[in-house]
């Protein structure tokens, strides 16, 4: 009879054991509760983004009089990677995004980019001062695009687009974790005033003339107080004296005086141009499958969970669209938390089967469902304790991080196998009980699971320490799979031998078992006498070893060059983005009739459609930007690839623009 071993702490202390894997799982569990989900981690640097307008100047001049004297002012800021600039003629606009290197604090970016504008604002064209250089934290990531729509025509772009800005963006702009919500184009209502150039030529005038008529008599002026003091005595009343306020209609636009004659004879507005109330800028106009529509984004604040702004974002806008004028309609044209959402059900998916499978294979080796039920104990604990770790190192649940965990199923397992399968050989062949078969087990393995824990951070840590986009991406994927490997550590010398004492049997002597078992141990001992006959034929053989060797080196050659590589596997979204570029100086109404010819695809009944056609007017280029989307995620087959090919045959012969992919 073998000598028993002195359980060890642990052993003795089942209680114990049992309460810190109970508070290993519930720290973990309240963590899944609040970990933000994304489809992938936090990657785009923190950017600001320097908005400037010079209405009616071209590129040229927008380039040469504003954006480079910013550019040479902000240039050089605390941790700026680099920074991208684009001017608009169409608009006016001229934008500046300065990117900063990942783990930048991205307000004090804020804070210092506007102390370098401060610094470049007397360098710029008075216009642009007056209008004024917004700095803003930029959100790259965005959420969701939904268009308001007019199908019956009832309402008119600039209609739609103020009654989105003043009833949806600013309460979308609240909500948490929303980082910014803009419409797409800038069609405010403005004054619009439409010079007529033979009338100005024929009495005389500029545009600045016209200007300046503008300027002084539409303003704003504060008169003061009537009676106040120093007054004289006998003042008994005070009054606040009022003036009229600004021109808010065509018609009092339409009477400021330009110019009076000797005879008192006046030249007003309206006998040298036509005065309406219209759009600030009409350089981006949109179309929702032909109607005409206004879109808007969504963008998320870093750090932020998607799945739960998508849902605030999308219970305010029900809640909105109740008191929307009728005749007036809603789409939501993308939303990128659905394949976030399909692509973490399809890795949860994964998770329960890899799961299954190891409790399978588990069972089927060692065939008894006591000792299985150890390991179906234990890897949930080290999975679901992994949360509480990556919450504490600020990740996020993504396709990444739940990777890992399907990954680290088959790793935490062995912990537990580990303990598991030293138990029973020393009940087979000492014939102990549980108890004393634990303690000795425990004996001799403690090291090995401590090493086997060491090693394994060995091989996965390190990848946290690589640079680059690369080394950000899958630093989440190893740290994951290090704590997941740690927790089980912890589990396997915990945990598991205290419930090897307490749910294992003592073996009896000439047990049957079941006679499927007995068909799977001989077919696995041929099997393995198979494979000792292979192992001993090669090493006989020293030609024959270094042949196989060779042979296995150059097949992984050959893979690493034959396997596409990435960054990312390419994975259907729902959605296609193209852009039709037509040649320089084609005009908006051009550039639409060939947009619209987009607008009636259709491929397999409703399950795909062109959803939006956004046209822009660029610097040189006459872009228009159009957005295919799958409606099914169920039915992700080659259908939006039919359809941008089809886009792209239309496109073609309709005129000579290429379309982009």
């Amino acid at each position: 009879m073998a000598t028993s071993a002195k359980p060890n702490f642990f052993l003795r202390r089942p209680v114990l054991s049992a309460v810190i894997s109970i508070i290993i799982t519930l720290v973990g569990a309240l963590a899944l509760d609040v970990l933000p989900i994304a489809q992938y981690p936090d990657l785009v640097p923190p950017t600001v983004k320097v908005s400037a307008s010079y209405p009616g100047a071209s590129a040229e001049t927008i380039a040469s009089t504003v954006l480079a004297p910013l550019e040479t002012n902000i240039n050089g800021v605390e941790n700026m990677l680099y920074m991208q600039s684009v001017a608009a003629s169409g608009s006016g606009s001229g934008t500046i995004n300065v990117f900063f290197a990942l783990g930048s604090n991205a307000d004090m970016a804020l804070v210092n980019v506007n102390n370098k504008v401060n610094l470049a604002q007397t360098l710029l064209p008075e216009d642009v001062r007056r209008q004024g250089v917004s700095v803003l934290k930029s959100s790259p990531a965005m959420l969701q695009a939904f268009a308001f729509t007019s199908a019956s025509g009832r309402y008119d772009s600039t209609y739609i687009h103020n009654w989105v800005n003043i009833n949806v963006v600013d309460e979308l702009k609240r909500l948490p974790g929303v980082g910014d919500c803009s419409i797409f184009g800038s069609m405010d209502y403005s004054m619009r005033v439409w010079l007529k150039p033979d009338k100005l030529a024929k009495y005389g005038l500029t545009p600045s003339d016209v200007s300046n008529a503008i300027k002084e008599q539409n303003s704003q002026f504060s008169p003061g107080r009537l009676g106040d003091n120093p007054a004289a005595k006998g003042t008994d009343l005070s009054w606040q004296i009022d003036t009229k306020n600004r021109l808010a209609t065509p018609e009092e636009f339409g009477e400021i005086i330009i110019r009076t004659g000797e005879d008192s004879a006046m030249l007003r507005l309206k006998d040298v141009a036509r005065v309406e109330m219209g759009g600030k800028d009409y350089s981006v106009l949109s179309t929702f499958n032909g109607s005409v529509a206004r879109m808007a984004a969504v963008y998320l604040l870093p750090g932020a969970n998607a799945i739960a702004t998508s849902d605030a974002v999308k219970a305010r806008i029900a809640e909105i669209i109740k008191d929307m004028p009728d005749g007036m309609e809603y789409h939501m044209v993308v939303d990128t938390t659905e394949f976030v959402m399909e692509s973490i059900h399809e890795v949860i998916h994964t998770l329960f089967e890899a799961m299954l499978l190891v409790f399978i294979v588990v069972f089927v080796f060692l065939q008894d469902w006591r000792a299985t039920l150890i390991p179906c104990i234990a890897v949930p604990v080290s999975i679901i304790g992994t949360f509480a770790g990556m919450y504490a190192l600020g990740y996020s649940i993504n396709t990444l991080t739940l990777f890992g965990l399907v990954l680290a199923i088959g790793i935490v397992v062995d912990d537990a196998i580990v303990v598991l399968e030293n138990v029973e050989r020393i009940m087979s062949s000492e014939h102990l009980p549980p108890r004393e078969a634990t303690a000795k087990a425990m004996n001799e393995v403690t090291g090995p699971v401590i090493a086997i824990v060491l090693v394994l951070c060995a091989v996965f840590v390190p990848v946290s320490f690589m640079g680059g986009l690369a080394g950000q991406m899958y630093k989440q994927f190893a740290i994951t799979i290090s704590v997941s490997v740690v927790l089980s550590g912890i589990v396997a010398l915990t945990l598991t031998p205290a419930l090897c004492a307490l749910l294992l049997k003592e073996h009896k002597h000439g047990q049957k078992k079941f006679r499927a078992f007995i068909w799977f141990n001989a077919a696995f001992a041929k099997l393995t006498d198979f494979y000792l006959v292979c192992v001993r034929f090669i090493k006989s053989s020293f030609l024959r070893a270094c042949v196989l060797f060779a042979a296995i080196v150059a097949g992984l050659l050959w893979l690493n060059k034959a396997v596409p590589t990435g960054l990312v596997p390419n994975e259907d979204q729902g959605y296609t983005l193209g852009m039709m570029i037509l040649n320089d100086g084609a005009s908006n109404e051009r550039t639409g009739a060939a947009a619209e010819v987009l607008a009636d695809i259709r491929q397999n009944g409703d399950e795909a459609v062109a959803r939006y056609v956004e046209k822009f007017d660029g610097v040189k280029l006459k872009p228009a930007q159009f957005k295919l989307k799958n409606l099914n995620f169920s039915k992700m087959d080659k259908s939006l690839q039919r359809m941008v090919n089809a886009a792209y045959v239309r496109v073609v012969n309709f005129s000579k623009a290429s379309l982009k992919k």
